[in-house]
């Protein structure tokens, strides 16, 4: 059997991004060839990325593409398990590949593009990193006028479409959404269970006891309008010119909203309480039953 050098180890980790142990192994296995232990890893990659599948992802980053004339937008949620990875080149050079590909292929079907290359890169990262990726989400937006923002964080994601106007304004309003979190872009967008959620919050506060019913129902009246003015884009103040509304700030640049998206990175998955006092004990044996 060929010995295994610290030169081979250097070379195949340097080749594939993995930690010494896996390498060394790998080489011993291989007879000491770098190229073949190469090509049994790559055969084992698939093995290796099933079984990180499991475990929950919930960090990673939010992103856009705009066409050239401001018209279509794409935008995407890629997860990771750790803000560290979710920060690391090789993760955010994939979130865009797949990016690319989607706005390329006109495609929002997550399962139908990861087909072939994409789902490959997918695997051999999950490989080099050694955490679940997933890609999430995958939206299209379009519109006569579409502006995009995405946080200096890539946390968060928001594109805006408008019916005429500056894509600049859009792209402001873009902002305003990703700041402000509206639910809906008009009061008569919200939902209507939403709203009869609302209606029986306001039905049990405690100075509604007691009170005429026609009472009630006038005070429930002003608080739903309320509530659907703080909660509509349109209806909010201009986070740049709170002295003016977004739907006046549309309406003064000659449009009216199309609609919007807002992509929050793991918004909605339930993150998994890790113990990490007692995953290194078990990892070294020393857990306790």
């Amino acid at each position: 059997m060929a010995a295994i050098t610290a030169a081979m180890v250097k070379e195949l980790r340097e080749r594939t991004g993995l930690g010494m142990m896996e390498c060394k192994k790998a080489l011993v296995e291989a007879d000491g060839s770098v190229d073949a232990a190469i090509e049994e890893l790559r055969k084992s990659s698939g093995l290796k990325a099933a079984k990180k599948a499991g475990r929950t992802a919930a960090e990673g980053v939010s992103l856009i593409k705009i066409s050239d004339d401001n018209t279509v937008a794409f935008i995407v949620e890629v997860n990771s398990e750790t803000d560290f990875v979710a920060r690391d080149d090789n993760f955010v050079n994939f979130a865009n590949d797949v990016l690319s590909v989607a706005f390329e292929k006109d495609e929002t079907d997550v399962a139908k593009l990861m087909e072939g290359d994409l789902e490959a890169k997918r695997e051999a990262l999950v490989q080099k990193i050694g955490e679940n990726i997933t890609v999430r989400r995958i939206v299209k937006v379009e519109g006569p006028v579409v502006g995009g923002y995405v946080h200096s964080t890539n946390k968060i994601a928001s594109v805006v479409a408008l019916t005429a106007g500056d894509p600049e304004v859009a792209r402001d309003i873009a902002m305003h959404a990703a700041a402000v979190n509206p639910r809906v872009g008009k009061p008569e967008d919200m939902p209507a269970d939403e709203l009869e959620k609302e209606k029986e919050v306001i039905k049990a506060q405690p100075d509604m006891e007691g009170k005429p019913a026609e009472i009630v129902e006038k005070m429930m009246g002003g608080r739903i309008k309320k509530f659907l003015k703080e909660n509509s884009l349109v209806e909010q103040p201009f986070v740049k010119n709170p002295d003016q509304t977004v739907g006046e700030l549309i309406k003064s640049a000659g449009g009216e909203l199309v609609g919007f998206v807002r992509l929050e990175v793991g918004e909605g998955i339930e993150k998994e309480e890790v113990d990490f006092a007692a995953e290194v004990a078990a990892a070294a044996g020393t857990g306790k039953a």
